[in-house]
Parts: structure tokens; sequence; C-alpha cells
């Protein structure tokens, strides 16, 4: 006997029904605004450890270097991870820098900083947190104070009034020389 299976929903299991997406209740100034942004797809670019550039790089994504880089890392923005195998001659400007291979050159992040326990920089480091994890080897010195911007802090220099004269020091004054009548006097 074979058993056959019946497709009909039975009252005892009823299928859920379909839930139709909220939509936005329309007002007398317009539509509803939308309060949440899609979250930001973070792109990443990655040096793989054959690639040797000479030359600064700069550009608008999250970057990992594998491989060989001499002159200046210019992402202020992004992060920056110079993995094991990376090796850097430069200059790294970056929003949370790590690094696990060799760095040869100043790493200035702006928010985070990090030495792992593989990686190696000879040079400085400045950035408002750093993490030097133990067997790490750094040579240089951390400055983690924040950076002075003139926007983060607006004070206004106003002078000091006073209510006294101020006096110019009087110079001493070189004798003054009567000129005879239609003489002119050269100097």
């Amino acid at each position: 006997m074979a058993w056959k299976r019946d497709d009909s929903p039975t009252p005892s299991h009823p299928e859920p029904a379909p839930v139709a997406p909220p939509r936005p209740v329309p007002t007398a100034a317009g539509p509803a605004p939308v309060t949440s942004e899609p979250p930001r797809r973070v792109e990443r670019a990655t040096i793989g450890p054959s690639i040797f550039i000479k030359g600064d790089l700069s550009g608008e994504e999250d970057l990992v270097i594998e491989g060989r880089v001499e002159g200046k890392v210019d992402l202020k923005q992004n992060n920056v991870t110079v993995g094991k195998n990376g090796k850097v001659k430069a200059d790294v400007f970056g929003r949370v820098v790590t690094i696990e291979g060799e760095v040869d050159g100043n790493v200035i992040a702006r928010e985070q900083a990090i030495l792992r326990q593989s990686g190696a920089i000879r040079g400085n480091i400045t950035a408002p947190r750093v993490v030097l994890e133990d067997g790490s080897r750094f040579k240089g010195s951390i400055d983690m104070e924040p950076p002075r911007e003139a926007a983060a802090s607006p004070a206004v220099v106003r002078p000091v009034e006073s209510r006294e004269p101020v006096r110019q020091p009087e110079l001493p004054r070189e004798p003054v020389r009567p000129e005879p009548a239609g003489v002119k006097a050269s100097v």
C-alpha cells in the first residue's frame, strides 16, 4: 500500500498569511522621510605578496598590504592593515592602522594604531589609542594627544583692555645741528 500526501491545507495547521512590508503613510507635508540608511558596503583592496609598489598610495577604501610598498600610504578615512608578509618603507596614514608585518616609517592613525605580536615598527606612532601586543617590536616614540584642530576648539582670543594708556619708550634723540641758510646738508 502506498501512502499519498494530501496537499490541501488542514484546519489544524493553517498556512501563515503573507505579510506585506509597511508602507509609508503620506502626510500633508509629503512622503515620510527615510530615517535609516542602508549599511555602507566597505570595499577592501589587497596588495598581494608578490606586488612591489614604489610611490604614493591613496584611495577611498580599506587596504591590506601583503607585499612591499615604498612611498606614502594615505588612507586617512579608511583602515590600513600591513599583513604578516607586508614590508612597508613609508609613512602610513589611516583611521585604524593594524601592523602585523614590518613598517619602516611613521604610523599616524585617527582612531587607533595596533601593533600585533608578529609586527615591527621603526618610526613614531601618533594615535589617540595605541595597542602594542606582547612580543611586538617597536623603536620610536608614541604621541597619544588628540590633534589640535581649529574646528574642534573654537577659542576666541581677545586682547586685554588696559585702563592706562600704553607709553612707548622714548628713544634717544640725535642732536639737531643748525644749518646755515641756503646751505643744504648731505648725508
